[in-house]
């Protein structure tokens, strides 16, 4: 058996030593958020409430604290209870709101549309690529329909060439096309 003797200076030292190393071993681990969702706010006072929640979209009562959020643009502190955060701003008609929070490796921005009628707000998630998608694909309809609309031009021109000085006739188009669709039976 061995009998470890510790005098009153060395016992200053370890206690000294584990003063000094305890808060590096308890340390509380960093609140973050990585996703968040906006719903309307319980109370129904016009006002939003974020929700900070995981990769499933459950919300994530842990997260205690006040967190930095861009609310289009403008800055403001939020202060989070159980997860969940109410900006001071009323919302008095539907808008829409691009909510931006950056932590210390990355950023997450979400667009919603709110949507107020009578005393409740609906937020829908819009997705932004959509709202490049839209526009160009309307734009290439366009495109397609002016270049359709120039053949046709084209094709009546020709038609009417052929038709006032030639003597072709629609009548004898539509005559000809029957009589071909007959001998085809």
């Amino acid at each position: 058996m061995i009998i470890f003797v510790v005098n009153h200076f060395e016992m200053k030292h370890i206690l000294y030593f584990a003063i000094t190393i305890v808060p590096f071993l308890s340390a509380a681990q960093e609140q973050r958020i990585d996703n968040f969702i906006v719903k309307e706010n319980l109370t129904q006072n016009g006002k939003i409430a974020i929700v900070a929640v995981d990769s499933a979209e459950v919300a994530d009562e842990s997260i205690d604290g006040t967190f930095l959020f861009s609310m289009n643009g403008l800055q403001q502190s939020l202060q989070f209870h159980q997860g969940v955060a109410v900006p001071s701003q009323k919302i008095d008609g539907s808008i829409f709101v691009f909510l931006k929070h950056k932590n210390q490796d990355n950023s997450t921005g979400r667009l919603y549309f709110i949507h107020k009628k009578d005393n409740s707000l609906n937020p829908y998630k819009i997705n932004g690529l959509l709202l490049l998608i839209i526009p160009a694909l309307m734009l290439l309809i366009a495109y397609v329909f002016k270049r359709m609309l120039l053949t046709l031009i084209i094709l009546g021109l020709i038609y009417g060439y052929f038709s006032f000085s030639k003597g072709l006739a629609f009548s004898q188009i539509l005559e000809s096309a029957f009589q071909i669709l007959k001998n085809l039976f």
